[in-house]
């Protein structure tokens, strides 16, 4: 009849967090001057939708929506407000739900997927809380995760996986026993250089051991001649030098040697040979013609 519209056609139901959002495809009149208007039923925890098409007067026929659970046909977003903290060989994961709720037999439950850079990658989980703390991890390596929440009912046991957050990398801290380890391997590196300029130092004195004695041998010793005048610039001192130095007289015998005819020369050699050893043994100052 002329009072009705055409039905909206392809009604649909989207259901996202808490959001509940019904489309269908527009009514187009043959005539009429103003906007068409659309009605839906509220919402309850069980729904069943319809909707109409209203133009003046002219309104379209209900269509349905199928029957739906909000809980058991959400799509679930990832979590919101993601924040990573490093600690020692840990990282803290701290998040908001998806969305709010407020029926005590629903909750959220956390998983958390991650895997060190270029590494493997692990689940850990379920998690109650908004704050997670993942142990066991290696030191100043460098992790990256993402968050996954998924919605249980326990009235009627009805599970819902969520989408997976986008990715996050943080750094760990070291623990404990990695300063440890930095501490003996500071010490031990710095002994081993201290050995080695020793040795260094042990194989130049081994192979340079003239020069060295060269450099380190006692200065000279000034004369005993020079102390005195330093100590008594008065004294004359080359007076000194020359009484110190003039060469002592020392005793000698002249000794002549008188030849012979050949018969008599071996007798004449001994006799002279025992006056020379007889001279020797005499005091000096005596001559011998």
């Amino acid at each position: 009849s002329l009072s009705q519209l055409p039905a909206p056609q392809n009604p649909k139901i989207r259901l996202y967090n808490a959001e509940q959002v019904l489309s269908w495809e527009p009514v187009s009149p043959s005539n009429g001057s103003g906007p068409v208007v659309y009605q839906g039923f509220p919402l309850h925890f069980n729904v069943s939708l319809r909707v109409r098409a209203e133009l003046e007067e002219r309104v379209s026929p209900w269509v349905t929506v199928p029957w739906f659970q909000h809980y058991r046909n959400v799509t679930i977003g990832p979590p919101e407000n993601i924040w990573v903290t490093p600690g020692e060989g840990s990282l803290i994961v701290r998040l908001s739900p998806p969305f709010d709720i407020h029926d005590s037999m629903v909750v959220f439950q956390y998983y958390v997927h991650y895997w060190e850079k270029a590494g493997i990658q692990q689940v850990k989980g379920p998690f109650m809380t908004n704050s997670i703390v993942l142990n066991a991890l290696k030191p100043l390596r460098v992790y990256c995760l993402r968050v996954q929440a998924w919605l249980l009912w326990t009235k009627p046991n009805v599970s819902r996986p969520g989408h997976l957050s986008n990715i996050s990398c943080s750094k760990t801290m070291e623990d404990a026993s990695t300063k440890l380890q930095q501490v003996i391997l500071i010490a031990m590196g710095t002994f081993l250089l201290l050995l080695a300029m020793a040795g260094a130092c042990l194989f130049m004195v081994l192979k340079y051991r003239g020069l060295v004695k060269y450099w380190f041998q006692s200065p000279p010793s000034i004369p005993v001649q020079i102390e005195e005048y330093l100590k008594d610039p008065a004294q004359p001192i080359l007076e000194v030098l020359d009484k110190d130095s003039s060469p002592k007289e020392e005793a000698c015998d002249s000794v002549s040697v008188v030849l012979f005819p050949e018969k008599e020369e071996e007798g004449v050699l001994q006799s002279t040979l025992k006056e020379s050893i007889d001279l020797v043994h005499q005091p000096a100052g005596r001559g011998l013609s």
